[in-house]
């Protein structure tokens, strides 16, 4: 086993590779030992390099109600009036903490995504 850490995209694409010959390993055995390893590394490179952000709160708004089959009229009950909800999904009213809430339950949509980094979130 000669482990080494990821320094670019040619060690990571080499990792991968390797992760594919080992994976499913019995468990206990050297080859499961390194595919932990290098399961591990690859994770770690692939976070620093190439870090998943989290979505746009109005995005993931527009995409729950897409998978829901929802329309603007049933975010009325947790956004409020037709013309909130108009406003806050096209970016003009920011979310308060009620509204957070509201979407959370109604809608699943984490919290976290919901507060968003943007400087409309309330």
């Amino acid at each position: 086993m000669s482990i080494h850490p990821i320094h670019n995209d040619a060690d990571h694409a080499a990792t991968l590779a390797r992760i594919d010959v080992l994976w499913g390993a019995d468990i206990g055995t050297a080859a499961a030992d390194e595919l932990e390893i290098l399961v591990t590394l690859v994770a770690e490179y692939e976070a620093r390099h190439h870090p998943v952000l989290p979505p746009d709160p109005i995005e993931a708004i527009r995409f729950r109600m897409d998978q829901m089959g929802l329309t603007r009229k049933d975010l009325e009950s947790m956004v409020g009036s037709r013309a909130r909800v108009s406003e806050v999904l096209a970016g003009k009213r920011p979310l308060t903490l009620a509204m957070i809430r509201r979407l959370r339950k109604g809608l699943g949509v984490p919290a976290d995504v919901l507060i968003g980094d943007s400087e409309l979130a309330a």
